[in-house]
């Protein structure tokens, strides 16, 4: 049913700041996502094959003594539909039910016992984390 994760979200206080961090650990930018008015959604950085981090603009200051910055993780899935059908069929809750999001990609949303938000998502091969992951795939060869 789930063949990787995705990736995890977090909101960044300072967007720049957050990627120059994940840029010494050799963690790139790979592509951003705009609304439609044009403004910044998100920083998709890449780690490797179908694995990101997204970044979220716009997060709290930093607080040492608390993790707040986490918004959700993304499960992959082949067949989103079937893995949502899946969760209905067992009790769990379908927040959202799926549709074609702003990247080109599949996407549900759940959320475990705990409430934490789980995006399921089911790659396209035009979205860009799929050219993404598949032109890092061509440059290792």
């Amino acid at each position: 049913m789930i063949t990787d994760l995705g990736h995890p979200a977090f909101a960044a206080h300072d967007l720049d700041e957050t990627i120059g961090f994940y840029g010494m650990l050799g963690i790139e930018e790979a592509f951003r996502l705009h609304r439609e008015d044009g403004s910044l959604m998100l920083v998709y950085l890449h780690v490797s094959g179908d694995r990101f981090i997204e970044i979220f603009p716009g997060g709290p200051p930093p607080d040492p003594d608390r993790t707040q910055s986490f918004m959700h993780i993304c499960l992959l899935t082949e067949d989103v539909h079937a893995v949502v059908e899946h969760l209905r069929e067992n009790g769990a809750p379908i927040d959202r039910e799926p549709i074609v999001a702003v990247d080109g990609n599949w996407q549900a949303w759940t959320r475990d016992p705990d409430g934490n938000q789980i995006e399921l998502m089911q790659l396209s091969e035009d979205s860009p984390q799929w050219k993404t992951a598949r032109s890092a795939e061509g440059s290792e060869s």
